[in-house]
């Protein structure tokens, strides 16, 4: 697929006056290669920031996730995408639109963006916010350009486990379903053989979450190769939670807990 409209370029802010263009670099190419990094040092009493361009989306992705908040020389720093006018007036009305409901509060823009991710090139995607509370309202949308790329997500997603409950996928419409009430969702142990006929036969990505420290593909790996051969593995140990694809459904019940 054509990988030119995909954002490659991240603002780092919040930056430390001893923050250098070789640091950054040096923290940034630990996550992917770069392109090239741009500090911004103002003479005012503004922080300096910079932008880091990576060769791959992808790498800049993880890189948002893995960078946001930590703390660079003291510092704690915001990195988000870098935007240009012409990427805010971006006109996705033509494209193919996806309800995700029944999210998790914990559950970002990000995360929900991870997940649909290997359907295919996303051209936007929100977790709706209360504008009074700044909390997640329980559902979002995500956008494709295109329409096969938003209907196997919308097969492929409904049931799934992200974070603690699972979401409800449809196509988007000017009001969305209203979330499952939180009697619905109660905390019931769940088991197995549940999660197993609840799924798509079609899913092949496992989400592991509720890791806080020591999350690695290396670790991951380990542990999910008894059950299959794996395909991909993508963690994000800032947040604690990775996601394992699988060359179909070849993992089995044995030593599997699911709590």
């Amino acid at each position: 697929m054509d990988d030119e409209s995909y954002p490659k370029t991240l603002y780092v802010g919040n930056l430390s006056r001893d923050v250098t263009e070789i640091l950054i670099l040096q923290l940034f190419t630990q996550i992917g290669p770069c392109k090239s990094c741009k500090m911004i040092t103002e003479h005012t009493s503004n922080d300096p920031y910079c932008f880091v361009e990576f060769f791959e989306h992808r790498d800049a992705a993880a890189a948002l996730a893995a960078m946001n908040g930590r703390k660079i020389l003291g510092k704690e720093v915001k990195v988000n995408w870098a935007t240009t006018p012409s990427s805010q007036k971006k006109d996705t009305s033509n494209h193919f639109h996806v309800f995700v409901g029944d999210l998790s509060p914990e559950i970002t823009t990000e995360d929900v963006k991870a997940a649909f991710a290997p359907f295919g090139k996303i051209s936007d995607a929100r977790v709706v916010k209360d504008m009074t509370t700044g909390k997640s309202k329980g559902y979002g949308f995500v956008s494709f350009y295109n329409k096969l790329d938003a209907e196997n997500s919308i097969i492929n997603m409904g049931g799934q486990w992200l974070g603690g409950r699972q979401i409800r996928t449809n196509w988007a419409t000017r009001k969305p379903p209203a979330p499952k009430s939180v009697q619905d969702n109660g905390s019931k142990q769940l088991r197995f053989d549940d999660v197993l006929t609840q799924s798509s036969p079609q899913n092949c990505t496992v989400y592991c979450g509720g890791i806080q420290s020591g999350l690695s593909e290396h670790l991951m790996r380990q542990t999910f190769s008894p059950f299959g051969q794996i395909m991909e593995i993508r963690v994000f140990p800032e947040k604690g939670y990775s996601f394992i694809s699988m060359y179909g459904q070849t993992w089995n019940q044995q030593g599997f807990g699911v709590e």
